[in-house]
């Protein structure tokens, strides 16, 4: 059974009813979370943002329907597709990528991301654009000059990959290391930069 079988109107009609929905639930303050998708040239990616600001970021390859079921549980079960509260930050992503435009300047909810995590992704942005440091090195510059590996991992743990860029940070032979969106997503972000 198709969507027209149980709803007798258009694709255009139905879009019109979510974007009504989507207002609406914005307007009596119903929505927790809202998200959208974006074409970009290292893929689709889903961007997510709360009251409090941009939330999440996320790769196809993560699978969207699962990080929206993350979001439902980490943060509210209020989840719906709505564009308005991220035009801005579909602009600011669209002027990345076009290179216009080397860091974004926009509020964050860093509410996915604890501790020492927490520390590093607020650290990242320090690298400036076309930058890049070791994974030691950033260890090093928050002052755990030990916690390498704790610094992989909240790189590779990073909600908010692209704006926190975690993708200028390399290992200390200049390998990429990994990488959320995967390796060729990383090469081709810090191309970008390079450029």
């Amino acid at each position: 059974m198709t969507t027209t079988d149980m709803f007798p109107a258009s694709d255009v009609d139905l879009a019109r009813l979510r974007d009504h929905l989507a207002v609406d639930a914005e307007a009596a303050g119903l929505l927790d979370v809202s998200y959208r998708t974006l074409d970009t040239p290292i893929g689709s990616m889903l961007i997510a943002a709360t009251r409090h600001g941009l939330v999440r970021v996320a790769f196809e390859a993560e699978g969207f329907d699962a990080v929206l079921d993350s979001l439902s549980e980490q943060v509210s079960p209020r989840v719906l597709g709505a564009g308005g509260r991220l035009d801005v930050v579909a602009f600011q992503f669209d002027e990345y990528f076009r290179g216009s435009r080397r860091s974004f300047d926009l509020p964050l909810d860093r509410r996915l991301s604890r501790g020492f995590r927490s520390e590093v992704q607020a650290w990242l942005p320090h690298i400036g654009y076309g930058q890049t440091l070791s994974y030691k090195e950033v260890a090093e510059k928050v002052g755990r000059p030990r916690a390498v590996r704790a610094v992989g991992s909240a790189c590779a743990t990073n909600p908010l990959p692209v704006v926190v860029p975690c993708h200028r940070v390399l290992r200390s032979d200049g390998s990429l290391g990994g990488y959320l969106g995967g390796l060729e997503a990383k090469r081709a972000l810090l191309a970008l930069e390079a450029s």
